[in-house]
């Protein structure tokens, strides 16, 4: 008995291995506030549009407005991740994205919102995001210095982003109840005060993030290397899939709140609750891992808990149950993506990171946008419970298809992992030899 304090000890150091490093811990800290704010955001944003306008079409424009840009930028936002110092690249969009935060609330508060102007400071900050989440992803790996821990940190990020989703959108339920959406957008803006100062705190490198990096090529040449390594190419298209015609149930969530169980925006926070704590669980999960590899047999499951979970949450007509199908599909989808960010993370080559983190991009942010306007025109013709039933579905199709492509992805992955491990025992001998001299 006695062994289990200990046990549990050296589990939990396991899991929170990245905060060893300090820049990781700042950049950890800022991001949680930041993050809780941007949910609260995201939840306001879609029932404000849906309270003005009554249409699950124009709640897919809204997210196709937002999220298009990842898509559109993508050659310009992964070369400019690899060239350039990534901690400064997002103290511009971190800065930007507060603005823009500043303005919605402005509008929201001041007296009655046009649609066409929510629109387009949706757009405005989705052209943000398109240089943000590149440099961002490609960025952890500059925090932490052992590639070892590198998932480590990744599956941490996911657990922070799934707290952030299972708190915000609480408090957002609150407080949209109680004061309005504006209040909301006002606190999102402040809350990115805590990110840009442990930005500017963070004791980099000399030589800026750009040291000992080259960047060869452009845009074309990390397009080619990706769609030429089947891990990546496949896990590639596995994510467009999902974000194409999985992910977009999240811009009818306010319908399917109105419509299907007849609740308002408390029943909102609390159901996009539960799917953060299934989505939080996932990233745990992969956060107690010691090392990638075998990442990619466990995607499939992932995948198909997912689409398992779309279907169930589509025929459900009782909150109860309703909050636990989303949590499950919620749970899938995250413990995919985040396996399928570590996977491509720990297996490209560093010299073209932001260049494939731009596609990783394009496949999780960039492929959204047209499946928001596919599932707002969907609902619009055959009701909001039959176009996500069709999402799960289509994410089903896609995990089978991916199953059969299993043992190819498994073979290339296996040939990254054993020089990996060749290189760290060469490091280590290398450290002994030195130690004896």
């Amino acid at each position: 008995m006695t062994d289990h304090p200990a046990a549990h000890r050296s589990r939990l150091a396991l899991m929170l291995r990245a905060f060893k490093y300090r820049n990781y811990r700042l950049f950890f800290g800022g991001q949680c506030i930041s993050l809780i704010g941007t949910w609260m955001q995201t939840v306001a944003l879609s029932w404000l549009v849906y309270r003005l306008t009554g249409s699950p079409l124009l709640l897919g424009v809204t997210g196709f407005a937002n999220q298009a840009p990842s898509l559109l930028l993508a050659p310009l936002t992964g070369v400019t991740a690899d060239r350039f110092d990534r901690r400064r690249i997002l103290l511009i969009t971190q800065s930007l994205a507060m603005l823009q935060a500043f303005a919605l609330a402005a509008l929201v508060l001041s007296g009655t919102p046009q649609v066409w102007q929510i629109i387009t400071l949706a757009a405005l900050l989705g052209f943000v995001n398109a240089f943000d989440i590149p440099a961002r992803q490609a960025f952890v790996s500059e925090m932490v210095e052992k590639r070892e821990d590198l998932a480590n940190a990744i599956a941490l990020n996911s657990s922070m982003f799934n707290s952030a989703r299972l708190i915000g959108p609480s408090i957002a339920g609150v407080c949209i109840a109680a004061f309005g959406e504006g209040i909301c957008f006002l606190l999102n803006a402040f809350s990115y005060i805590a990110v840009i100062a442990a930005l500017r705190a963070m004791r980099m490198p000399a030589g800026g993030g750009t040291a000992g990096r080259k960047a060869g090529g452009g845009f074309a040449e990390g397009l080619k290397y990706a769609f030429g390594f089947p891990p990546i190419k496949y896990v590639l298209l596995m994510l467009a899939l999902g974000s194409l015609l999985g992910m977009p149930y999240a811009v009818l969530m306010p319908a399917y709140v109105k419509e299907i169980l007849h609740g308002g925006p408390r029943t909102l926070g609390f159901l996009m609750a539960c799917s953060g704590t299934g989505a939080l669980l996932g990233a745990l999960r992969l956060a107690g891992r010691r090392h990638p590899s075998g990442l990619e047999r466990g995607i499939p499951l992932f995948t198909a808990i997912f689409g398992t979970g779309l279907l169930a949450f589509s025929f459900s007509t009782v909150f109860a149950f309703s909050a636990v199908f989303i949590g499950m599909a919620s749970f899938g989808m995250i413990s995919f993506m985040a396996s399928a960010n570590t996977l491509v993370q720990t297996l490209v080559d560093d010299d073209k990171r932001g260049r494939v983190m731009a596609l990783y991009s394009v496949a999780f942010m960039g492929m959204a946008p047209f499946g928001s306007l596919l599932a707002g025109w969907a609902a619009s013709h055959i009701g909001v419970a039959h176009t996500m039933a069709l999402s799960g579905f289509f994410v089903l199709c896609g995990t089978a298809a991916f199953s059969l492509k299993l043992k190819e992805i498994s073979a290339h992955s296996a040939a990254v992992y054993g020089r990996m491990a060749a290189a760290n025992l060469a490091a280590a001998e290398a450290g002994r030899a030195g130690l004896q001299v």
